[in-house]
């Protein structure tokens, strides 16, 4: 019977390493030191692994391609996210292939294997809602880098990049009870995912440590877009003590939201107090100009972009955990004036 043949992951099995540290022993990269290449060299011998220096080569002729995936491109804060990735990713000389799954996990699969097959060097991800550890674990056991953006994948050992939800969530909350609301809502965005809770928990915080009512009627989950932000308003006002203003989940459920308020002849700004989350490009020329945290999304995207390249260029690496600062910006939707006008008054 023929015997099955020996591949690059069964070498790095046997030798303790991953697979990138084995392509890496049979480079000759400096990038690994003498003692790990001793071990993977006997093991090679040992298994009798042969390389096949001719499809080496082949795959890393395509190795200029850099897979972004994102979960809602319809959503103005993940185009600005790939831009940020964009300005980088092209300077470096690298193609990006971008595919939209639209919270589809199963879509989600379907283009990150196409990407495979095209011999990508590394991939950006925001994942899909509902998207596991087990679902991209094949993916990271190949050796292929993967920076996740905006989204957290819980047990997944892969880089990231994301924002300090919590803490922002609970500057606009603070601001608003500074301004004088004692009933505050949170509104929008999926309650089964990770950015959610982080947000919603920052809310809570803040609201709590007011000695303010931080119950479960006060958070109402909607999609995380315009459409979301008018229904989540809708059951919202159907409540017998109704909030005097809103931390939205993002800015595209914000500007639902005041589409809700002013349909019920309620002026956002003037009769309610409405933030947003994200500082997307439509923002500040909303009416009114909406009051935001802002989370820089083309700075994420070229964040996440370089720790990629950065990735791809050593071959091994240790997974990378960045968190983006976040700031409020004042503006007029949530009641107060800009500070800009505070400034020159």
């Amino acid at each position: 019977m023929k015997q099955p043949k020996v591949t690059v992951v069964d070498v790095a099995h046997a030798a303790g390493v991953s697979k990138s540290t084995v392509s890496l022993v049979l480079q000759g990269s400096s990038l690994v030191n003498e003692a790990t290449r001793a071990r993977v060299g006997a093991v090679i011998r040992e298994l009798g692994y042969v390389y096949n220096r001719g499809a080496a080569n082949l795959r890393q002729s395509k190795s200029k391609i850099v897979g972004i995936v994102v979960n809602d491109l319809t959503n103005s804060f993940f185009a600005e996210l790939a831009v940020g990735m964009d300005m980088v990713v092209q300077s470096a000389g690298y193609i990006q292939f971008m595919a939209n799954t639209s919270e589809n996990a199963d879509r989600q699969g379907e283009v990150i294997a196409s990407m495979r097959e095209h011999g990508m060097a590394g991939l950006i991800l925001s994942p899909a809602r509902g998207t596991t550890a087990a679902d991209l674990r094949p993916l990271v056991d190949s050796g292929i880098p993967v920076v996740l953006v905006a989204r957290n994948v819980p047990g997944l050992k892969v880089s990231s990049v994301v924002s300090d939800g919590h803490a922002g969530a609970a500057a606009a909350v603070r601001h608003l009870i500074e301004l004088g609301h004692r009933r505050i809502a949170f509104l929008g965005g999926f309650n089964d995912t990770a950015v959610f809770d982080e947000r919603m928990r920052g809310f809570r915080d803040a609201l709590l440590e007011a000695g303010l009512d931080a119950s479960d009627e006060l958070v109402i989950s909607s999609a995380p877009s315009r459409a979301g932000g008018v229904a989540a308003v809708e059951r919202m006002l159907a409540m017998r003590d109704r909030p005097t203003a809103a931390l939205c989940f993002n800015d595209a459920v914000a500007f639902g939201a005041c589409d809700g308020l002013r349909s019920a002849r309620i002026e956002p700004g003037v009769d309610f107090g409405v933030i947003g989350f994200d500082d997307v490009i439509e923002a500040k020329t909303a009416v009114p100009a909406l009051t935001t945290v802002s989370v820089d999304p083309q700075g994420m995207g070229r964040r996440a972009a370089q720790l990629l390249l950065k990735q791809i260029n050593a071959g091994d690496f240790d997974a990378e955990a960045m968190v983006a600062a976040v700031r409020l910006v004042v503006r007029e939707s949530c009641g107060a004036p800009q500070r800009v006008r505070e400034l020159t008054a």
